[in-house]
């Protein structure tokens, strides 16, 4: 049984108290599903949007696991705008308000004496952008020495604006026996490296709009040969007579091959990988967008943020490594309401990763023969 409200989460009465300030009562989804395995310690990765309920699914735990006496920094939020360093901050503080605990984003474009003079008073957690963070560890105002809970948020957006040597950088100066989490609207390969790196056997959260899309994907998997992968994938394109898809695959190289391949047999289909340059990519992907590309093969990291209408097909070349990463490809078809379909080409070999999707998801996989 899923618990459906905060007063059935075992929390602390100061907690509850700010929670029902802010009159939260009912759990979102988010919430149901990250807050209780963030209070036994374990590591989450939770693939959810801008407001589905995050920072109260992360903050909350953080507050209750954190110690109001000890002055030190023991909690850390990297989040990639000031923006949004001051939203999750003040979100944060208004959850902590009966706790003694103290809350400060600090971020760039602002000066830095004011924080450097908070930090010196004493706070226990820091909501900041990975540049400032850096900058106050570098003239050592900031220790993350007692750091127990670190939180990435907005991963991807993170990622995307070139912040993962900060990001590795500044996680190398906290505790390796911290609890982490990570949450993301999209989790492709890249953002799966940064978890694998940095976390421990992670529970895995899937709560984003791509789910609810599900119910409008009919989704299904053929069980193939992978000598004759490539023919089947030409008998699906000429069967279901496909005008406009994605092709999933798993590497460069392999797109690049595929494309290649596939334009040789007379399909219009070009690659679309992290190789390209941005005018490149800008080409591609206005093409494609512009309906004057059928085809469009691509690893995952060129398709994150892809928001194409009237895709109807999505076809997994290869099974992704990891079961998030596949709800986020199939989440390409089936935009604003409408219906799509994703195929899944399944090697002898990749069965076990196809049974880690289907037990992460409650919609239905149908076997094509």
């Amino acid at each position: 049984m899923q618990i459906q409200q905060f007063k059935d989460l075992p929390l602390s009465m100061e907690v509850m108290k700010g929670i029902e300030e802010l009159g939260f009562s009912n759990l979102f989804p988010i919430q149901a599903q990250a807050i209780t395995p963030l209070l036994e310690g374990k590591d989450v990765i939770g693939q959810a949007q801008t407001g589905t309920g995050k920072t109260a699914a992360f903050g909350i735990p953080m507050i209750e696991r954190l110690n109001p006496e000890v002055k030190d920094v023991q909690g850390l939020v990297l989040v990639p705008t000031r923006e949004l360093a001051v939203q999750v901050a003040e979100h944060i503080s208004q959850l902590a308000k009966y706790t003694k605990l103290k809350v400060l984003p600090v971020y760039g474009g602002e000066p830095i004496e004011r924080q450097i003079r908070a930090l010196e008073r004493g706070i226990q957690i820091v909501v900041g952008t990975p540049g400032r963070v850096i900058d106050l560890l570098d003239r050592r105002i900031l220790n993350l020495a007692l750091v127990k809970v670190v939180v990435l948020d907005e991963a991807d957006r993170m990622l995307d604006m070139g912040f993962i040597d900060d990001i590795e950088y500044i996680l190398s100066k906290v505790p390796s026996n911290r609890q982490t989490s990570l949450f993301s609207a999209t989790i492709d390969q890249t953002v799966m490296k940064l978890c694998n790196r940095y976390m421990k056997n992670p529970q895995k959260i899937l709560v984003s709009k791509d789910e609810i899309a599900l119910s409008q994907i009919n989704q299904y998997y053929m069980v193939v040969n992978p000598h004759s992968k490539f023919e089947i994938l030409c008998n699906i394109l000429d069967e279901n007579h496909i005008d406009r898809a994605i092709i999933f695959c798993k590497t460069r190289l392999e797109t690049s091959i595929l494309a290649d391949k596939l334009r040789k047999r007379g399909y219009d289909a070009k690659p679309l990988h992290a190789g390209f340059t941005q005018p490149q990519r800008d080409f591609v992907t206005n093409a494609f967008r512009r309906g004057k590309l059928k085809l469009l093969v691509a690893t995952d990291v060129a398709a994150r943020g892809l928001d194409i209408q009237g895709v109807t097909h999505i076809i997994n070349y290869d099974v992704p490594q990891d079961a998030l990463v596949y709800f986020h490809r199939i989440g390409r078809t089936a935009r604003k309401g409408q219906s799509g379909t994703a195929i899944t080409l399944v090697g002898y070999g990749e069965i076990a990763e196809l049974n880690t999707i289907k037990a992460l998801t409650k919609t239905r996989i149908e076997e094509l023969t």
